[in-house]
């Protein structure tokens, strides 16, 4: 039989568990067999009773098994709980493993909400298969034994519960049936209310600003009644089959026990097989215990099900080739990427000399920051390649391409502890003095020392304003810059004089590396040695900012700055003191 996707993973999730799910299944089998034991040792305790046998010897073997039933349920409980954990936490790596392997990818196939709420509840929900899969196991042991046990007591009792077996598979297999479905569903829209949540709270600052407050509300919890639908489905499927179970079971209670009655007239059976039957019985036609275990691997195998889509997501896949000694030249070879709506770059041929300083201009949507994102691979052509000198992105190792290209972006994450730490974030550990040098070169010394603890200032319980944040990035950018560094429009936030600065650092002591700027600002085109000027997808020019900069389109991809004063060929005009605006 071939195992589906969210069935292996099951598996495999449940093998994790180590040792303690051998654990429990060994708790459980003494479970089990102290469950089963208990109804004979009470009948022939019993008869002891009734027949003045050994009272004393079987009422303390009953309370023996009674003491072995409570503590080894709790050691059950407690290596089960330890099985899970286990497994969920395998789970949790793996998944979020594969979903930074899947690299920006991810959050374009899924929302980055719709992902937490796989990487934690959903992944806790399978994890708890590790005891599942035991106790499931163990759950059907119970019935078959009771089973058994009615025919050692009395092959009529057997085949009169027997009768009545084809009744209970069938409320079996309907609420499994049932049950998947509302679980897939439930968890789906879960996952959707989740990434809309997730999406809401990156813009809340927009939302409290436009004053959608009520709006944005609606728009998130506007999936609950789906939701609602799907938990009322689970919760329908569970009361059918416990009202069904409530109907049948009492009725093949009362069969076997007409039974077992005359077979005490008839002399065939005693007063404690006939307690034992009683017992048995119930056992046997005690579905509440298979139906909660169904349950549970029913909603296990739905989560699991969200969980291997994303595994089943391919990740990127790196070469093992080294760089050859070289500037960092840049090379576009016949580069398309689509979008949903067509080609974002089409059959763009381009090459950026190594050790340049080169802008790259053009109108919202040209492509500007996905030719940025592809000559780091941030993202893979549809067709086409990028080479790096010489060498094809696709076939470097990971290690080499991530220390040979280094990104700042105009919304930079700080990652780390520390301020130390999301500086140093990158491929290599720096030194303490490199690391404050780049800071300085970034203009964020300044402002991380005046903090209480400097650079051992907490990032998360430091208030800094987008341009310091921008600052911090460009830092980063600078300490972990190889080959090539590239920035993607990192002047957003930054005041004239912080960009100058900048500027100068790339013209100075960053002059030997391929420097490639997104820009909208006229003063960083013109400070570079050549423009990509992007349109529709393809090059529409290339050259110096001045020569360009007499065709009217080139100018009006260029919006003013309120802070900027420009001379007509862009240039920045110097006020009386000499600032540069």
């Amino acid at each position: 039989m071939i195992l589906r996707a969210p069935d292996r993973l099951l598996l495999a999730s449940a093998r994790r568990g180590g040792v303690w799910v051998g654990v429990t299944v060994v708790t459980s089998l003494l479970l089990t067999g102290a469950t089963l034991a208990l109804p004979l040792v009470m009948g022939r305790t019993l008869d002891a009773v009734l027949g003045h046998g050994d009272v004393a010897r079987w009422l303390a073997l009953s309370g023996a098994l009674v003491f072995v039933l409570v503590a080894v349920d709790a050691v059950d409980d407690l290596v089960g709980q330890a099985a899970e954990a286990r497994s969920t936490a395998w789970l949790r790596h793996t998944l979020l493993r594969h979903v930074l392997a899947l690299g920006t990818r991810a959050t374009h196939r899924f929302p980055p909400g719709d992902l937490v709420s796989r990487l934690v509840g959903n992944a806790a929900r399978t994890g708890n298969a590790a005891s599942g899969l035991v106790w499931i196991v163990m759950a059907v042991v119970p019935p078959l034994g009771a089973i058994v046990a009615l025919a050692l007591i009395d092959p009529w009792l057997c085949l009169t519960f027997l009768a009545g077996m084809p009744v209970l598979v069938l409320l079996v297999r309907a609420f499994l049936r049932d049950i998947s479905d509302a679980g897939e569903g439930y968890f789906r829209v879960q996952g959707t209310i989740s990434a809309r949540l997730v999406d809401a709270l990156g813009g809340i600052r927009t939302i409290t600003a436009a004053g959608t407050l009520d709006r944005e509300t609606r728009r998130v919890l506007e999936p609950l009644p789906e939701l609602h639908r799907h938990g009322l489905g689970m919760w329908s499927a569970l009361a059918r089959i416990s009202a069904r179970g409530d109907l049948i079971v009492p009725l093949l209670v009362v069969a076997v026990l007409a039974v077992a009655g005359l077979g005490l007239t008839q002399g065939r059976i005693t007063p404690g097989e006939v307690l034992a039957a009683s017992e048995y019985v119930v056992m046997a036609a005690g579905i509440g215990g298979v139906m909660s275990s169904l349950n549970q691997l029913a909603q296990a195998r739905s989560t699991a099900a969200r969980v291997a889509e994303v595994i089943a997501e391919p990740p990127v896949a790196y070469g093992h080739e080294r760089l050859p000694e070289g500037p960092g030249r840049l090379q576009f070879r016949g580069v398309t990427v689509r979008g949903a709506d067509g080609p974002v770059l089409s059959d763009l041929d381009l090459t950026i000399p190594g050790g340049a300083l080169v802008a790259v201009v053009g109108r919202s949507g040209s492509g500007k920051s996905l030719l940025a994102a592809l000559a780091g691979r941030l993202v893979d052509p549809d067709e086409g390649e990028v080479l790096l000198d010489g060498v094809p992105l696709r076939r470097l190792a990971r290690e080499e391409l991530r220390r040979a290209v280094a990104y700042g972006f105009e919304r930079p994450v700080l990652l780390g502890e520390t301020f130390a730490d999301a500086i140093g974030f990158g491929p290599r550990t720096p030194s303490p003095g490199e690391l404050t040098a780049q800071a300085r070169a970034a203009r964020a010394d300044a402002f991380i020392r005046r903090m209480p603890a400097g650079y051992a200032s907490r990032v998360a319980d430091t208030p800094i304003s987008g341009g310091e944040a921008q600052r911090v990035g460009l830092a980063r950018a600078f300490v972990q810059a190889g080959r090539v560094i590239v920035l993607d429009d990192v002047a957003a936030s930054l005041d004239t004089v912080t960009e100058h600065h900048i500027s100068r650092v790339l013209t100075g002591a960053l002059a030997d590396r391929t420097r490639l700027i997104v820009t909208h600002r006229t003063s960083t085109a013109d400070r570079a040695q050549l423009v990509v000027w992007l349109a529709g997808g393809r090059v529409r020019g290339r050259g110096t900012h001045r020569d360009l900069w007499a065709d009217p389109e080139y100018r009006a991809t260029f919006q003013p700055l309120p802070d900027t004063g420009t001379s007509d060929t862009g240039t920045p005009v110097r006020t009386a003191v000499g600032g540069a605006r």
